[in-house]
């Protein structure tokens, strides 16, 4: 079939240059590194491939893969929206006790896929730099790409973990003994590359597939990190230009659209074909979707509590809330595709979407005093839930009483994806007051994960977080 031969093409160019976890797809000897990056970036074909290729393994990674090892399971998990279906899952109930040991290997292969990323990501950068056969402005838009990727990662990983290793080349001899690095000082490499890429990358998507990286998908992460930095003017300012690209995105109003592949509402999402074309499902939709038939095989189900917490008229919870009556359990049914090898692709797993912009927005105008513009950008979700804006409910508003509206909507417009209940508690330091009063096991230091003990073995750089 053409898409396996196209995809192993270029899984053997980005395997050559990345030598860290690809010996389970495709067995090649270690090739020589000049060698190896010469090839791949000889001639704009496969320049273009080899960048594909580290979109491909975004579905692959187990921190961004949307499966059982990933930041929207395991952070899910830590919070209070999902749940475990069986107990005797050891390593997953950790997560959801909030009693993870620095030897949980769910934990480990979390840390280890993020750091292969940015392995990855800083092979690629330097193979760029190095080349002399590719034009400058493919040079300068391929960098843009990577150096968001790099971005994004090292986001997950320092909200996860707090302190981690600032990893920003292949020498492996440095790398190796890297301590951590203060969380200030992986934000600072995170905006640095965010504004790199986007003073580089396109206005437009390549090839019109969303699961690249333009200006837009730039800005809008970057509105995110500076709402996380409690920087509210940056975080408006980047939400409003994505926003304003009305030609391109767009609120829909059929909730089962939202998650299509290509979506209008998408910014930036992740494609099942980084799976070799095998399979053309989403992971998420096969981890969080209890089938009718094969329900034995379900592993995760939404909270009751959570669930009641939908009003009776939010049509978020009759299209993205399925029940299963022989596991008596609630799921997530964002997507609808639990299982699938057909083709055209139906559905992309969704990383960056416009509806969280307008709560972004909602929230840094809403700290800034600007309240009413802050209900209007709520209300947008409000109204698409089917429900009654905050501005005939409750105009006077007070500003404390429209950020808990605010992060209530969020809870309820963003669950099961990429872990934002999980971080949302812990940006607003109400981690501890919320998860404590359910959760016997809570600890105020279980805000971050332990630095696996196996890397810590090989390290004898990398300290601990406290509480483990």
């Amino acid at each position: 079939m053409k898409i396996h031969s196209y995809y192993n093409k270029y899984l053997l160019l980005i395997c050559s240059i990345f030598m860290v976890s690809c010996e389970e797809f495709v067995e090649v000897d270690a090739p020589n590194n000049q060698l190896v990056r010469s090839q791949v970036f000889e001639s704009e074909e496969t320049a273009l491939g080899a960048m594909q290729g580290i979109y491909n393994q975004l579905y692959l990674a187990a921190f961004s893969s949307g499966s059982r090892t990933s930041v929207t399971l395991l952070a899910g998990l830590s919070a209070d929206n999902i749940q475990n279906i069986s107990t005797t899952n050891l390593s997953s109930m950790e997560f959801e006790q909030n009693e993870i040991q620095p030897d949980n290997t769910l934990n480990l292969d979390l840390w280890k896929s993020a750091y292969n990323m940015i392995y990855l990501t800083n092979s690629f950068l330097e193979g760029l730099e190095e080349s002399t056969n590719l034009g400058d402005e493919l040079k300068e838009q391929l960098q843009g790409e990577a150096r968001f990727v790099r971005a994004f990662t090292y986001f997950q990983l320092v909200n996860i973990y707090g302190d981690i290793p600032l990893i920003l080349s292949t020498n492996y001899q440095v790398n190796e003994l890297a301590s951590r690095s203060p969380q200030n000082e992986i934000y600072e490499q995170i905006l640095e590359d965010l504004h790199s890429a986007e003073q580089s990358v396109a206005s437009d998507y390549r090839n019109t597939e969303r699961t690249g990286v333009n200006i837009f998908v730039v800005k809008a992460l970057l509105s995110r990190v500076y709402l996380y930095m409690e920087d509210w003017q940056n975080a408006e300012n980047f939400s409003s230009q994505v926003i304003a690209e009305s030609g391109t995105y767009e609120i829909l109003d059929d909730l089962n659209q939202v998650f299509l592949a290509n979506s209008k509402e998408a910014i930036w999402q992740i494609s099942p074909i980084g799976g070799g074309g095998i399979v053309t499902h989403t992971n998420d939709g096969a981890l969080f979707i209890i089938d009718p038939v094969f329900s034995f095989f379900a592993s995760i189900q939404l909270r009751d509590d959570f669930v009641a917490r939908f009003e009776d008229d939010d049509i978020r919870r009759s299209n993205w809330i399925g029940f299963n009556e022989s596991k008596n359990a609630y799921f997530s049914y964002k997507y609808k595709i639990r299982n699938s090898t057909m083709f055209p692709i139906q559905e992309y797993s969704m990383v960056l979407r416009l509806a969280e912009q307008y709560l972004i927005r909602a929230e840094a105008r809403a700290q800034q005093g600007n309240l009413s513009e802050a209900i209007q950008d709520l209300d947008i979700v409000r109204e698409r839930a089917g429900l009654e804006p905050v501005a005939q409910l409750n105009p006077e508003i007070e500003k404390d009483d429209l950020l808990v509206a605010i992060l209530q909507e969020r809870r309820k417009e963003l669950f099961t994806e990429w872990g934002h209940r999980w971080l949302d508690l812990k940006r607003t330091n109400r981690a501890d007051q919320i998860l404590s009063m359910d959760n016997p096991f809570w600890e105020a230091t279980d805000v971050f994960y332990p630095i696996p003990s196996a890397e810590r073995m090989k390290n004898p750089n990398l300290s601990q977080n406290n509480g483990y």
